[in-house]
């Protein structure tokens, strides 16, 4: 299967909510043989925007975009949803950017953070098997110290890409494991560093401190460290992604985010959300448990998947 067709299968909930909406507007009959949509079929394309999870303000300047638009032909759901296509991908399109390495860093220090359950650990092996299949040496820290299972979990991911894990006992200290780990890929001249982090509730005073105790350690090696402090977030989860967002970026000076979960999701639309508000570099979608299901974030492949445009619609204006 390729990829664009495991994001469409992926975003099948969240584009079935903009799609539905759009194929029943009650005022669609009324647009035929129009080359514009009306105030009514306006409103009601973007309460389905809204429902499906891209927010407020996205939904708004979609649809005043929707409203400047000239159809090619006459207004149905499959006109509609692509010039939708074309409005979301130029939302998504400044900020899909991919995590890349800067070779003049060694190690290029890459810091995982999120809440409980986001998929940090496994988004970590993920990006280890990646940079590790470029010929890049690779380094883990397992600082999850919190959870036994998120420790073996990271080992298996090393013994699988033969990137090395520092790992301590259950309960242990994060800031000093991160420390370690720092002397250690220094030693090992390691092209990238991915330290895994204990899932925290952002309204968790103490639990954010250490998160910053880590920053702070790291930076005793490498004042520029890390160089890349990336959320992950669980695409599941829906508008409480933003809030997440505005908590770990007054502690880790969040530089990108990666979103998870997106397979069977109803929420994807989150994305888009995230983008409109914070400007963050999209660095990769996850819509599965495969290393290879965690992607480069393409705006025109993401903005297709949710507006639910498929080949049969792209050729159709092509055609046209």
């Amino acid at each position: 299967m390729n990829w664009f067709k495991k994001l469409k299968d992926g975003l099948s909930k969240s584009s079935k909510k903009v799609s539905e909406s759009l194929a029943s507007l009650p005022s669609l009959s009324a647009l035929i043989g129009k080359s514009k949509l009306d105030a009514a079929s306006l409103e009601e394309v973007e309460d389905a925007l809204i429902a499906a999870d891209l927010g407020t303000a996205s939904a708004i300047r979609l649809a005043t975009a929707l409203k400047a638009h000239k159809f090619d032909g006459p207004v149905d759901a499959d006109s509609i949803a692509l010039a939708l296509a074309d409005g979301l991908e130029a939302i998504l399109k400044p900020v899909a950017k991919p995590l890349e390495i800067d070779s003049q860093k060694r190690p290029h220090v890459v810091l995982l953070v999120g809440v409980n359950g986001s998929g940090k650990t496994t988004t970590a092996g993920k990006l280890a098997q990646n940079w590790q299949a470029e010929g890049k040496i690779v380094l883990l820290a397992a600082g999850d110290t919190f959870r036994a299972a998120a420790v073996e979990q990271l080992q298996i991911w090393g013994e699988r890409t033969g990137a090395k894990v520092i790992a301590d006992a259950t309960g242990g200290d994060a800031a000093a494991l991160a420390y370690r780990a720092m002397v250690q890929a220094k030693e090992d001249n390691a092209d990238v560093l991915i330290i895994d982090t204990a899932g925290r509730l952002q309204n968790r005073t103490e639990l954010m401190d250490e998160l910053a105790k880590i920053v702070r350690v790291i930076r005793k090696l490498d004042d520029s460290a890390p160089h890349d402090s990336v959320i992950v977030l669980d695409g599941t989860v829906g508008q409480n992604a933003m809030s997440q967002v505005k908590a770990f970026s007054a502690v880790a000076d969040l530089s990108g985010l990666i979103v998870t979960k997106l397979d069977g999701s109803a929420k994807g639309g989150v994305v888009v959300a995230l983008a409109e508000e914070f400007g963050l570099p999209v660095h990769a979608v996850g819509v599965g448990e495969g290393a290879d299901d965690l992607q480069p974030f393409a705006a025109d492949e993401f903005a297709k998947a949710l507006a639910g445009v498929d080949s049969e619609m792209d050729r159709r204006t092509v055609n046209e």
